[in-house]
């Protein structure tokens, strides 16, 4: 089925026309929002495992070896400190992405019902947004128990921040239209999984979360750089630990135009959606 769209993609939108597509987005994610509040408490926890082994396994324990000013800076008082907010960064990313895809292609390949998303007459980038805000959401309640840990063993308050939360919602959005555009072209979920295995699990380790990646090779920086979760990690550890006049700013316009590119690219994929 051909989605029926009520503007032409690509056209200028006026100011009425904005607020129609953000009143369909808002609809949209409405009815994933149903959903996601009946089960808050699986979704919230469904994250929180892998964080805490490597809060357990490298914090606590490999971590104890690390010293300050020596494999990481002299900012932070323990290796623990300094993987935190890359724990937040991670957990982002992985719910956002993995809960939105399985969201989506669920309900193409098994429940059938997307189709009928499919009919309703709105824009297709109101599509794309209210799907990738059900994403942003997932990823928001599961990063609130990363950040509940976070608080206990720290107390800085910093994990609360305005400028932390920014971060965290840009970092969500990312993947939330990452996992949107994956959850509409795979065929089976054994496919999601492959996306999960040479995408999402490289980029957990290798996205600045365990190490900082101004220390690398230039060879190396080049690749880590090119991944969006090393701005998110970046970020995140600034926002809590740094001063703003040493916060890396460069990150919250690169996350937010990747948002912005990953939301275009999923509105084309919505406005030639055949299921």
């Amino acid at each position: 089925m051909i989605l029926l769209r009520s503007l032409p993609f690509g056209k200028s939108f006026k100011i009425s026309q904005f607020q129609t597509l953000i009143a369909d987005s808002l609809t949209i994610f409405w009815g994933d929002w149903l959903e996601l509040r009946a089960r808050f408490v699986p979704i919230a926890s469904s994250g929180l495992i892998s964080p805490l082994i490597y809060i357990l396994t490298f914090g606590l324990g490999l971590g104890s070896s690390i010293k300050p000013g020596s494999g990481i800076s002299s900012d932070y008082n323990n290796y623990l400190e300094f993987i935190l907010p890359g724990m937040v960064a991670l957990s982002s990313m992985t719910v956002s992405f993995v809960g939105t895809t399985f969201s989506i292609c669920g309900d193409r390949i098994f429940t059938k019902n997307f189709e009928e998303l499919l009919l309703v007459p709105v824009h297709p980038l109101a599509l794309h947004i209210g799907k990738m805000l059900a994403g942003v959401t997932r990823g928001l309640m599961t990063s609130l128990s990363v950040i509940l840990v976070a608080l206990v063993f720290t107390r800085n308050w910093n994990f609360l921040n305005p400028l932390f939360v920014l971060i965290l919602v840009l970092s969500c959005a990312v993947f939330a239209g990452l996992g949107v555009i994956v959850g509409l072209t795979v065929k089976s979920l054994e496919s999601v999984g492959l996306y999960n295995n040479f995408i999402i699990i490289p980029m957990s380790f290798l996205g600045g979360t365990f190490f900082d990646p101004g220390t690398l090779p230039t060879v190396l920086k080049v690749v880590v750089y090119l991944l969006p979760l090393t701005y998110a990690s970046l970020g995140l550890r600034a926002a809590v630990y740094l001063p703003l006049s040493q916060f890396p700013w460069y990150c919250v316009p690169i996350l937010f135009v990747m948002a912005i590119a990953l939301s275009l690219w999923g509105a084309y994929i919505f406005s030639h959606q055949q299921d």
